[in-house]
């Protein structure tokens, strides 16, 4: 089995894992346990509450339920606000990351090249990677708040527990962080092995370097020859000018 195969076999598991996870976060929203009560009366009805980022609900055993919504956004937490618009940017960046490893994965071959689709791939699985943790964080926030109150000894509201919405949270936000994580390893290796190889090291051309060569060393020699020459002809005109010199003076010691 080629490296290729293996590649697109794991790209198609982690798609599939991707997906599962992506539709459990989406399942969330419209869940309403994400943290319920259950409060016995003295008469035989027991009453349970239980809400979610968006509204609130009370049912008994009767099988009546009512819920309300939030009626102001306004009066809301912050942290609320800030679970909401986690969970919301992690179901966008896992939607925009199945179109774009739909499109890279090896199998549907509807990119380019190699190169291209292993790039983005990569980007595909960056959304995963981030829509995860992203929503990973709006949960564990959330739970961890349940938690705290319910063991805070001093909190005297209705303390609640942690419902199943939250649970079916993290199981799919782990899915998006491993398959994420799977995609961007795998694709990352494939494109940025490429990218290096299409950009190797600059070299300096041959042109720009300098290297001794016989006409240099031909000048050179010529240059060395000719100022050895000069000497010898200058040498050669100093004695003949003391010669004469000393002539001339022989010349007038004897006229006088």
């Amino acid at each position: 089995m080629s490296y290729r195969t293996v590649v697109m076999y794991v790209e198609i598991g982690c798609f599939v894992v991707c997906v599962t996870g992506w539709i459990l976060v989406c399942s969330t929203m419209p869940t309403e346990i994400w943290t319920w009560s259950e409060v016995d009366s003295i008469v035989l009805t027991t009453s349970n509450y239980f809400s979610n980022l968006w509204k609130d609900c009370v049912s008994d055993s009767t099988g009546v339920s009512d819920c309300k919504g939030i009626p102001s956004m306004l009066a809301l937490n912050w942290d609320i606000h800030m679970c909401r618009a986690l969970i919301i940017i992690a179901i966008i960046l896992a939607f925009f990351g199945s179109v774009l490893v739909l499109v890279g994965m090896k199998c549907t071959k509807v990119g380019g090249s190699e190169i291209v689709n292993a790039r983005v791939t990569f980007a595909g699985g960056m959304n995963y990677l981030i829509g995860g943790l992203c929503s990973m964080i709006a949960f564990s926030y959330y739970g961890n708040k349940i938690r705290a109150e319910f063991q805070n000894p001093n909190y005297r509201a209705q303390k609640f527990e942690i419902g199943v919405g939250v649970f079916i949270g993290w199981a799919g936000s782990s899915l998006l962080v491993v398959g994420g994580l799977i995609y961007s390893t795998v694709a990352g290796r494939e494109g940025c092995n490429s990218s290096s190889k299409g950009h190797p090291n600059y070299h300096v051309p041959n042109a720009y370097k300098v290297v001794a060569s016989k006409k240099n060393v031909s000048l050179a020699r010529t240059v060395t020859s000719g100022s050895s020459e000069s000497g010898t002809t200058s040498g050669g005109s100093s004695s003949i000018s003391g010669i004469t010199s000393s002539t001339a003076t022989t010349t007038t010691d004897s006229y006088v």
